[in-house]
């Protein structure tokens, strides 16, 4: 009877070790909480400082986790610079000249190591900055899946390709959210998040001078530091969200709505297509907006490069762990 109970017993551990390796690499909100329980805290702190520096970072950073994600899963391969062969993410199309905040990153990232070194990924790292970035411009919080390993590896082919850029219609927009398993809902609410930042007269030339589905009024103000002849001023910003730049509403679609979109991307989500009666639900009800929005992000920060992927927890967020 003893052996038949101890044998029962060893069928237990068996089974509890098979479950705990099958966890090992699942994402979770709780990742960290023992290996390093101050990280949210260090973080957050560190955005502080940052948004205290400049405001804009929030949106800067929210903008470098949806660029990371989009390529190969996030898995912190757009921090990678170029060294020697390496060829990184960040002369992409879609990214150079255009993403920033690296420093902020390599900044929370010192912080972090010197609380926990050799533990925290670059792509949580980046994914809790954005979440806090959102959440101290007056945005939702969420809790965000943590667990991600970085890449050894970057793909430029693939930033070229799968970034979607200002100037695609809705159904392009649609296509290339369904390739990150993101749904039109996912795409609607997530272009929300140009509540905040700014972009450059190079990706919204072409719709202020030649879209029909444009307010006249507001097509003249953004032309006044957008001259029609590229490349004069051609990196001349101005704010996605005409009404409050530096503040997470839902005024974006209230802008769309009146025909105030800055990119033909924006506004082609309200213009007698599929996601005209969302925008005007977004419009309307805030909380809708944030509660989508917390959703879909937490979608977008679950994925994950192919499984056999090499993964590291890299030192230094801009190389590979030599």
């Amino acid at each position: 009877m003893a052996s038949s109970s101890s044998c029962r017993t060893w069928h237990c551990l068996l089974a509890l070790f098979l479950l705990s390796s099958a966890a090992y690499g699942q994402l979770s909100p709780s990742f960290y909480s023992k290996s390093c329980p101050s990280l949210e805290l260090v973080v957050r702190a560190t955005m502080i400082k940052a948004l205290l520096a400049e405001r804009r970072m929030g949106a800067s950073l929210l903008r470098l986790h949806f660029h990371d994600c989009f390529v190969q899963g996030c898995d912190g391969s757009i921090l990678l610079d170029d060294v020697g062969s390496f060829v990184g993410e960040k002369t992409a199309f879609p990214n150079v000249n255009s993403v920033r905040g690296y420093e902020v990153i390599d900044e929370i990232k010192r912080n972090v190591e010197l609380a926990c070194p050799g533990v925290v990924s670059c792509a949580d790292i980046t994914a809790l900055a954005a979440r806090d970035g959102v959440f101290l411009l007056g945005g939702p919080s969420w809790a965000v899946p943590l667990g991600h390993r970085d890449s050894t590896t970057a793909s430029l082919t693939q930033a070229n390709s799968d970034l979607p850029g200002p100037s695609l219609n809705l159904d392009q927009l649609i296509a290339a959210f369904a390739k990150k398993q993101l749904s039109p809902r996912d795409l609607t609410a997530l272009s929300g998040t140009h509540t905040i930042g700014f972009s450059q007269c190079l990706n919204f030339r072409d719709h202020i001078y030649n879209s029909t589905n444009i307010d006249p009024a507001f097509a003249a103000l953004r032309k006044g530091a957008c001259p029609a002849q590229a490349p004069n001023g051609d990196t001349n910003l101005a704010p996605l969200d005409v009404q409050t730049p530096l503040l997470f509403d839902n005024a974006y679609y209230r802008n769309l709505v009146a025909k105030r979109g800055l990119l033909n991307s924006d506004q082609v989500l309200f213009n007698g297509g599929s996601q005209d009666a969302l925008v005007r639900q977004y419009a309307a009800n805030p909380a809708l907006f944030a509660s989508d929005l917390v959703t879909a992000m937490i979608k977008m920060a679950s994925l994950t490069p192919p499984s056999g992927t090499p993964t590291q927890i890299r030192r230094n967020c801009r190389v590979v762990n030599s």
